[in-house]
């Protein structure tokens, strides 16, 4: 019995060996270079309140606003203008109170099939283009292609990422500001302030199905144990980054959907950027574009890959390149 059970086991050792090496194979030879923001002629350009052309601005020129927020959306006409109003609200009193502060929003539709550039457009036409400005992909990139490009066309200080349903309350900017100045000195000027659920999760365990937990706590463990240490809530959506930390880790991006913000906290700690997690108030928003399992399956193949290519040396890190 105990020679069958030895065989047993060294023939699993053997199967799960041969089959890491597959996936490995599989992540080298479908990896791709560090990607160039390709952009469509029509991406090149916003319009301005009057519906002119105006050349995008560029992350490599030097920042003229203290804050730019940057809000993907896809098919969002209908939970944006409850986030936009909120945010603009917020930033104009702001404005008010301290005239030296300046700030901008860009929304990057990302290829909607909704009338989200139209609505998002009408906050340009009554804030003026200097203000709100409205990106409008051709095709859908994913969540975090349409953050890259927002980022990449930002004139901030410091970037804020912001979801489009308004799940996160805005005004919580200033907890995060808090948390990227308390780790100052910032090493070359980079720094990373995320925001945190981690303190709800007992709460949402109450309301969430058992196989959704499951899931949950699944994630949760492959991100720690392939990619990201020390922080707890990877995927909240808000999150706030001095420009400097933003040009470093953007431009090394791969992932362009969901799980880009684990790449982009994992490239992070491999330049030793500073992170500070920081509890947010968080309400959830029906209407999420996440599919539980097909979202969650995705998410855990690309967690994955990202330990694999950057394993096998598929992918590396690089100083900062300019991104044409």
């Amino acid at each position: 019995m105990a020679p069958l059970l030895l065989q047993l086991a060294v023939l699993c050792v053997a199967l799960a060996a041969a089959a890491l090496i597959l996936i490995s194979m599989v992540a080298f030879i479908t990896a791709t270079n560090v990607p160039l923001l390709h952009q469509h002629e029509e991406e090149k350009f916003f319009l301005n309140a009057k519906g002119q052309k105006e050349t995008l601005p560029s992350i490599w020129d030097s920042p003229t606003k203290q804050l730019s927020v940057v809000v993907p959306s896809y098919n969002e006409e209908k939970r944006l203008p409850v986030m936009m109003d909120e945010a603009l609200g917020y930033l104009e009193k702001r404005q008010k109170q301290d005239p030296s502060f300046t700030y901008e929003v860009i929304v990057v539709d990302d290829g909607s099939k909704d009338q989200t550039s139209k609505v998002a457009f009408k906050y340009c036409q009554k804030y003026g283009s200097d203000k709100v400005r409205v990106i409008t992909l051709v095709k859908n990139r994913g969540k975090g292609g349409a953050i890259r490009m927002g980022v990449f066309s930002s004139r901030g200080k410091k970037i804020l990422m912001a979801d489009a349903d308004g799940a996160t309350k805005f005004p919580d900017v200033e907890k995060l500001e808090k948390g990227l100045n308390d780790l100052q000195p910032w090493p070359d000027q980079m720094a990373i302030a995320c925001g945190s659920r981690a303190h709800l999760e007992k709460e949402s365990i109450a309301q969430r199905s058992y196989f959704r937990t499951l899931l949950m706590y699944g994630f949760h463990f492959l991100v720690w144990f392939l990619c990201v240490k020390g922080i707890r809530d990877t995927q909240c959506g808000f999150k706030l980054l001095t420009r400097e930390a933003a040009s470093r880790t953007f431009s090394s991006l791969h992932i362009e959907r969901w799980a880009f913000d684990v790449e982009l906290l994992y490239i992070a700690q491999f330049f030793k950027i500073p992170i500070a997690e920081i509890a947010v108030n968080w309400t959830e928003i029906e209407g999420s574009k996440l599919v539980p399992f097909w979202s969650w399956l995705q998410m855990g193949k690309d967690l994955l890959f990202i330990r694999l290519r950057y394993l096998t040396g598929a992918w590396r890190l690089e100083q900062t390149r300019k991104v044409n």
